[in-house]
């Protein structure tokens, strides 16, 4: 297991502490030495604003973040900065993967006023937290004619203590301004869209496709996990359809090239956050818990489509990684790994990239003069992953020339020409490759590791588990099933609260190695709800286990009395129980995670197919209807900007075909009734939903409730029936009957469900 402390340089005795100090996020605790009088988020520090009439500072980032890294050195651990800032503001940082709800609050502020937005944000609020300006990460001094950092404090508080009135003034009218860009309906839409809809979003991805290196647009490149949700959905629906396949291209394509690319770390494992080339290599070298957990499903969902073992490597390569480097013992996983480390042990200031670039001198060094039929080892390697004397990373992907001379490992060419090029069989080369990459794991473990994000998140373990649970149907490994339903005994032991049956968002590695929390634990978040209940789906359907369902189901009633808004629709991102947050918002962007209320969509609609035909007296209807309302909700959205949604652009798929329902009755352990199971999983499925019904099982409620009571097994032999876009196959018991069924076109399925 990594620990966190890996990085660490020896302590030195400490010339400031503040209110941090007593914080459990490792990005708070970063700060907790600086100058700066910082507050975490609390009602002491907004009191004191109103009490002392300052202005608030909100500095809000997360402990991977570089550009975060660097306004803290250059002003936050300043003297002179900090005294203007202590003097004039109360200053209050927030680590922004604890608190969403009070980052995207002020980042839709940010991108409104500014344009464009990022972390670090820096924003200024009056003491009742209205903000008044902002932007991003400012430098230190005045520089190309704009004001630094410093300039802007001393601005701002002359401001305040001069003409108050128009600041609060132009706050108010800041307020009605988010109030009225944050609304989402549909505005008294009647209909969900439909075809057209997912028609125009394909279009889109085409014409924004680039075919040299794959990806949707230019760099920076971003792996963009929903877009692949998407385009495999809007192909498995139809294998025959010309766009369809051009979607399924396009996906392969782009996830070989990022799985060859420098963003794929070739030595230890695991993807980078993206790349600032288009090439996919050279990385923003930081590791984030949610990208490994969406990649996950993209590769096995490319696997299920090709059965080409490459992509099966890389889901084996991605669960390698985090259950080594990121995995509490008790099953929970950290959230990311910095880009920054220290260079060398006798180091004092990080660099970008430290712990995963090579020279090629010290390549050669390391490697040594091992041989194979008289050609050097370094020679192949070389060869294969693009390595330079001088280095392979352009200056114009170095701006900053941390980079200088250094190689980032990436795959130009194919292993056949590698292996022609020294007339090697590709056994010998894949030798080669394998010992080369192992010397260098070990090489790299001499280094000072990056700073580890401990924190342990509910909304990311939730997509973890559901990356774990897919790739463990799709590629029938039971051990990934195994560590999907452990990371889910520990989000219900550390992050859940059975009285209530509601979640917490996040918890802590404590020094100890034991699981931590905050005095006041953090209130989970849509995010929380969705992705877990998203995962608790695709474990129950890898595992069989009716327990998990019953967790799901559990959790969306909680969720619907939390978030669901009775008068627009759709999800608040946030409860209403926390006052300090003033403005409850509805995430409308599938971006490097996508939104609640795009997973929720998905959830709601395999409910209410679990509920289909059940003793439950709505049946799934009511499921269905909040899925639907969701959908009105974000109609125009979908409509007017179809690329924004993706992954509710699969849900809106699932919502005009129904879902394609695979119901099997038999016993569980019954080798026949596992021969149908597998059946399903080792295929590419839109919007499937698998269901096995016991009736061995020792309550004959189970059966009932997890639904289809219309589902009756052929005598004592396992049976398995097909339902798509609301048709049902008779039943059949034949494993060859089953893989018919699932293969041919939905057109051709027949008898009409009862």
């Amino acid at each position: 297991m990594t620990s966190p402390s890996a990085e660490s340089k020896p302590l030195e005795k400490c010339k400031y502490t503040n209110c941090l100090i007593s914080e459990k996020s490792p990005y708070l605790l970063q700060h907790a030495h600086n100058p700066v009088q910082w507050y975490p988020w609390c009602q002491e520090a907004i009191d004191k604003a109103k009490k002392e009439n300052k202005l608030i500072f909100l500095s809000v980032g997360y402990s991977t973040c570089h550009w975060c890294h660097v306004m803290e050195k250059e002003s936050f651990e300043n003297e002179d900065v900090a005294k203007i800032m202590n003097e004039h503001f109360v200053n209050i940082k927030v680590d922004r993967e604890e608190r969403p709800d009070i980052d995207r609050v002020y980042m839709l502020f940010v991108m409104a006023t500014n344009g464009s937005g990022g972390w670090p944000m820096s924003v200024f609020l009056t003491p009742d937290l209205r903000p008044v300006t902002g932007g991003t990460y400012f430098p230190p001094e005045d520089r190309w004619g704009r004001p630094g950092f410093k300039s802007i404090l001393l601005s701002l508080a002359k401001k305040w203590k001069e003409n108050q009135s128009q600041f609060l003034e132009a706050s108010m009218n800041i307020m009605d301004a988010l109030q009225k860009i944050s609304i989402v309906d549909g505005e008294n839409s009647t209909s969900v869209p439909g075809e057209a809809t997912w028609d125009r979003c394909v279009q889109r991805y085409m014409s924004n496709y680039e075919p040299e290196f794959g990806g949707f647009g230019t760099a920076p490149k971003f792996p963009q996990a929903s877009i692949f949700n998407f385009l495999f959905h809007y192909y498995a629906r139809d294998k025959s359809h010309p766009e369809g396949k051009k979607c399924l291209e396009m996906c392969l394509y782009t996830l070989t090239k990022i799985a060859k690319g420098g963003i794929h770390d070739h030595v230890s494992s695991g993807f980078a956050r993206y790349s600032v080339d288009n090439d996919w290599h050279v990385p923003h070298f930081e590791k984030m818990l949610y990208d490994q957990a969406q990649l996950l499903v993209a590769y096995t969902d490319a696997f299920l489509a090709t059965k080409d073992e490459f992509y099966a490597d890389v889901v084996h390569d991605i669960i390698k990684y985090v259950n080594r480097d990121l995995r509490h013992e008790s099953g929970g996983f950290y959230s990311a790994e910095d880009a920054d480390s220290y260079p060398t042990t006798e180091a004092t200031h990080k660099k970008e990239g430290a712990f995963c670039v090579w020279e090629y001198d010290e390549l050669k060094s390391i490697i040594g003069d091992k041989k194979i039929n008289s050609i050097p080892y370094m020679d192949i390697f070389a060869d294969y992953f693009s390595i330079e004397e001088d280095g392979n990373i352009s200056p114009t992907s170095d701006p900053h020339g941390e980079l200088t001379n250094k190689n980032v490992l990436i795959v130009y060419g194919s292993k056949e020409e590698t292996a022609n090029k020294f007339g090697l069989s590709i056994d010998q080369l894949n030798q080669v490759l394998s010992e080369c990459i192992d010397i260098l794991y070990q090489a790299r473990q001499k280094r000072p590791r990056p700073h580890l994000d401990s924190k342990m998140l509910c909304s990311w373990n939730g997509l973890m588990i559901a990356g774990l649970a897919q790739a463990g149907q799709g590629l029938a490994e039971k051990d990934y099933v195994e560590d999907a339903i452990k990371t889910a005994q520990f989000i219900k032991k550390h992050l859940y609260d059975q009285s209530t049956h509601t979640l917490l968002h996040s918890c802590y590695k404590a020094e100890d190695g034991s699981v931590a929390q905050t005095i006041n634990p953090i209130k989970g978040f849509l995010d929380d709800y969705a992705f877990l209940i998203k995962g608790l789906l695709d474990l129950y359907e890898a595992s069989l286990d009716l327990g998990w369902l019953n967790w799901a189901r559990e959790l969306q009633q909680t969720q619907d009395k939390l978030f669901w808004d009775p008068v627009n629709s759709g999800y608040f991102t946030c409860s209403a129980e926390d006052s300090t947050v003033v403005l409850r918002l509805k995430e409308d962007q599938d971006g490097a995670e996508p939104s609640g209320n795009s997973v929720a969509c998905h959830n709601l609609q395999r409910l209410a197919a679990y509920a289909d035909k059940s003793a439950a007296p709505e049946g799934g209807d009511h499921e269905r209807e909040m899925a639907k309302q969701l959908l009105l909700a974000f109609s125009k959205r979908l409509t007017a900007s179809p690329t924004a949604l993706p992954e509710m652009m699969s849900a809106l798929m699932f919502y005009n075909d129904s879902p394609t329902q695979v119901l099997i009755s038999g016993g569980c352990s019954d080798p026949r009734t596992l021969e149908l199971v597998r059946v399903v999983r080792s295929r590419l499925l839109p919007g499937r939903v698998l269901a096995v019904a016991d009736p061995t099982a020792e309550s004959p409620a189970g059966m009932s409730d997890i639904l289809l009571s219309r589902i009756r097994s052929a005598g004592d032999v396992p049976t398995a029936y097909v339902c798509r876009r609301y048709a049902c196959s008779l039943p059949v018991t034949d494993v060859k009957q089953l893989e018919s069924l699932l293969d041919e076109a939905p057109a051709t399925t027949s008898t009409k469900s009862k």
